[in-house]
């Protein structure tokens, strides 16, 4: 479980570190407050969980640094996210 957090990959598919522990933390209250997981858990650790939603982009943060559930039918998530950088050479 916390290999995958040892490798960039995730961070750069979330936005960077602070981004990635941001959604991490988020994510854990609400799994701890009752929210459904969006992955199978059955015996797994919540952080587990949520490394797994991040993995297989069932969630993400938003402009506002709210966390997002993806819908099964969402378009693809990395080019989403990708189109929504500022372009500041302008």
């Amino acid at each position: 479980m916390l290999d995958e957090l040892k490798e960039d990959d995730i961070a750069k598919k979330v936005g960077g570190k602070f981004k990635l522990s941001t959604l991490i933390q988020k994510r854990l209250v609400q799994l701890n407050r009752g929210a459904p997981p969006l992955v199978e858990c059955q015996g797994k650790p919540s952080m587990a969980t949520v490394i797994e939603e991040i993995l297989t982009d069932k969630i993400y943060l938003d402009t506002s640094e709210n966390v997002v559930i993806t819908p099964d039918d969402a378009p693809d998530l990395e080019k989403m996210l990708m189109e929504e950088v500022p372009d500041f050479d302008d």
